[in-house]
């Protein structure tokens, strides 16, 4: 299983929002600057970050984004989750019901407890924890 650009990139850029919390609207074009990525690319992230409720956007002159809630109470999971999707590594852990061995499958078991595993991984890291992770790494020598 491999995370998506979706999904790294959306955790960047959250991160990102989570450092400047608190200090006003960031503007797409210096989230992308700072993170070296396509302004048109993190647009489309943002999309699907609003409609889970994670971001909030102001358009016009001064607009720009801002998290919809304290990084404290952002998990990254809810992150990965909006730009991604669901974290099951196989459709027959959503969707027993579509395969036939499923009653009777073992590595649907292991399926099962990979993706359980996971996600609570994701679930123990909040915004702020990264952000603060962040900022002392950017404050180490190399």
């Amino acid at each position: 299983m491999k995370l998506s650009t979706r999904g790294r990139y959306g955790a960047r850029l959250m991160i990102d929002l989570a450092a400047h919390y608190g200090k006003g609207l960031v503007l797409l074009k210096d989230l992308a600057s700072r993170q070296h990525l396509s302004a048109k690319y993190l647009d489309q992230l943002m999309l699907s970050l609003r409609r889970a409720g994670l971001v909030k956007s102001k358009r016009g002159v001064k607009g720009g984004f801002q998290l919809a809630k304290p990084p404290e109470e952002i998990r990254l999971l809810e992150v990965v989750e909006a730009v991604e999707g669901p974290l099951d590594l196989v459709d027959c852990v959503a969707h027993p019901e579509g395969c036939p061995r499923s009653r009777k499958c073992v590595t649907l078991e292991v399926w099962e407890e990979v993706g359980r595993e996971i996600r609570q991984v994701l679930a123990r890291r909040t915004l702020a924890d990264l952000a603060q992770r962040q900022q002392q790494k950017e404050g180490a020598p190399f």
